[in-house]
């Protein structure tokens, strides 16, 4: 799969009203059950969507291509959302308008966003379409004059793929199994914060406690170590529930 690639809008019912019909979105993330969740949303918007999964494709794409809005989610493998929206909005040019992204509790991040020059905050999980449309419709000039948005459709969770679930579930055990192999304790903070995001989009409560776990610890120490045994498990567990449930 591309750093970047675009992912067109097609499909919906021709009765729902497109209140983002011409709207171009750039969205950062790397989680691949997020970056669903929200293509199926800009899907029924009208939309189009191109994602970078880092900082540095991200800066390569915008510096080629003017979206109307960037959705920035503040963990990335290579740096913080951060530095990225700080980046854009200190450009001369006419900018983008700018949302941060990210799940856990808004009132700790959000500032921070905000004065990094954030136009909107979008935390995760995005539970209706109702709730992506508002946000994306505030940062742009014309939102007055477009349709009113459409309704629910349903759960985040419930929208995701098996391959979307299995690939970041893979992923996350990855990058817990290659920060355990290298004591690298920064990599696995940041390998928690990446299941934590993941938990939070399939509504896995179990998952998200066991990542928070991991994420509070301070060291490789005994309690650290079981910590991480006791995640991979899981990840595991939840491995091979999908295999079973596409093969079965």
């Amino acid at each position: 799969m591309e750093d970047i690639y675009s992912l067109q809008i097609t499909g919906g019912s021709s009765s729902r009203r497109k209140c983002l019909l011409g709207v171009t979105i750039t969205l950062v993330e790397d989680s691949l059950s997020a970056s669903e969740a929200l293509r199926l949303m800009a899907v029924a918007s009208g939309s189009r969507l191109r994602r970078a999964d880092r900082l540095l494709t991200a800066e390569r794409h915008l510096s080629l291509y003017r979206p109307n809005v960037v959705i920035v989610d503040l963990g990335l493998p290579d740096g913080s959302g951060l530095e990225l929206i700080e980046k854009m909005a200190r450009t001369d040019r006419a900018r983008p308008g700018i949302i941060a992204l990210s799940g856990g509790d808004v009132d700790e991040w959000g500032p921070e966003a905000r004065a990094a020059g954030a136009d909107a905050l979008m935390p995760k999980p995005i539970g209706s379409i109702a709730i992506f449309q508002t946000c994306v419709l505030s940062v742009l000039p014309d939102r007055d004059q477009r349709p009113a948005k459409v309704s629910s459709i349903g759960s985040s969770g419930a929208l995701l793929t098996q391959k979307v679930k299995s690939d970041d579930l893979s992923h996350a055990l990855g990058l817990i199994e290659a920060a355990e192999a290298e004591g690298d304790l920064e990599g696995m903070i940041y390998a928690a914060q990446f299941v934590t995001s993941i938990a939070v989009m399939l509504e896995d409560r179990g998952l998200q406690l066991d990542a928070r776990v991991l994420m509070d610890a301070t060291d490789f120490d005994g309690g650290t170590q079981d910590a991480v045994t006791h995640l991979k498990a899981q990840l595991e567990e939840r491995l091979g529930r999908l295999e079973t449930a596409a093969t079965g």
